[in-house]
């Protein structure tokens, strides 16, 4: 049984390719691991849409008592999410699931499909690098907060970073051949045999993993260990001022704003951090091991196809995030929620009327 959706785009360093029963994974591990994804994606799919939009509905309004810097950012990093789960969960794994032979297995369309899913995803990882950045340089660089933390710099620096990311993505749509062809078209996506020899390929995969995710992890935990540094020290020397001018239980609104900022994006980092170790850990055995993807036996399978699963998950986690730890916005999550509902019970009670 070959299943596309492990055969050709998986995540940025641990690719499945060929088919479930190869190596050393048995005919009952592949079944058991087909039918969970079939349904965790589906689940992905139902939750993750609908609340990243909800989410960038909410941000986009501006009523959530956020700068416009942080308000573009964090509607970007909704953005990227949302079309990860289109791109990569959508069209690629359930149109896979439900819907085989249809028109996105065509060759081309799923190796776009594919470097789209790729380029949605590093979008996704770098939006929070920079946002990361952007609260480092809020709470702790002072003298750049008015130049870089601005509305025109957020959009240039996601603007710059997002068409980058698509011309680095771009040697992914060849990566590809056709399983076969049809009336002089080709259909169906699978991995070239060069992919995973070619000296020009294993540089562009070693370059990839370094850019997503190691260097985005190493950055994170520094700028977070840096930023969390810095705020510790601002407290303490403005609690000793406030001690010797007798203010010391009256509220301090500067602080209480920059807490507010280090609790989301601290937040949202280790968030990040969490989904994506399961894999981080898995791409550095398999380099440390020697192990080729294609040899995985049922432990190493569950292992990749755990990692890749907490992936997709963590472009649904954000808008909770926001809901747990802004309340301004969990309240407009709220009425968003009770909207539906509420114009269904009016329409009930005008009916009966």
């Amino acid at each position: 049984m070959n299943e596309r959706g492990d055969s050709s785009a998986q995540s940025f360093f641990s690719e499945i390719a060929g088919s479930w029963n190869r190596g050393g994974i048995s005919n009952s591990m592949s079944e058991t691991i087909y039918r969970v994804k079939k349904i965790y994606y589906m689940i992905i799919d139902v939750i993750g849409v609908p609340v990243n939009l909800v989410a960038i509905v909410i941000l986009s309004r501006r009523k959530c008592g956020l700068s416009t810097c942080t308000t573009r950012y964090l509607v970007s990093m909704a953005t990227a999410d949302l079309l990860t789960i289109i791109f990569e969960v959508i069209l690629w794994r359930i149109s896979y699931y439900f819907f085989p032979g249809a028109f996105l297995d065509i060759t081309p369309v799923c190796s776009a499909i594919s470097a789209l899913g790729f380029a949605a995803m590093d979008c996704s990882v770098w939006f929070t690098v920079t946002f990361t950045f952007d609260r480092f340089v809020a709470i702790s660089c002072q003298k750049l907060k008015t130049i870089f933390c601005a509305g025109r710099t957020a959009a240039a620096v996601l603007t710059t970073t997002g068409v980058l990311l698509c011309f680095r993505n771009e040697p992914y749509f060849y990566r590809f051949h056709p399983v076969k062809v049809i009336g002089n078209i080709p259909w169906d996506c699978i991995t070239k045999p060069g992919y995973y020899t070619d000296p020009g390929w294993l540089g562009y995969r070693w370059l990839s993993t370094v850019l997503t995710p190691l260097l985005p992890f190493m950055l994170i935990l520094l700028l977070n260990s840096l930023t969390v540094r810095h705020m510790l020290v601002t407290n303490r020397v403005r609690k000793g001022l406030r001690v010797q001018s007798k203010a010391e239980n009256r509220s301090d609104p500067e602080m209480e704003s920059r807490r507010r900022s280090v609790i989301l994006l601290l937040t949202i980092s280790r968030s990040f951090i969490t989904l994506w170790s399961v894999s981080v850990a898995e791409f550095l055995y398999d380099i440390i091991a020697g192990l080729n993807p294609n040899n995985y036996n049922d432990s190493e399978c569950i292992l990749q196809n755990t990692g890749y699963m907490l992936l997709t998950l963590s472009c649904c986690i954000n808008t909770f995030i926001y809901g747990v730890t802004q309340s301004k916005f969990r309240e407009q999550f709220i009425s968003a929620a009770k909207y539906p509902l509420m114009s269904i019970i009016l329409l009930i009670n005008k009916q009966n009327m």
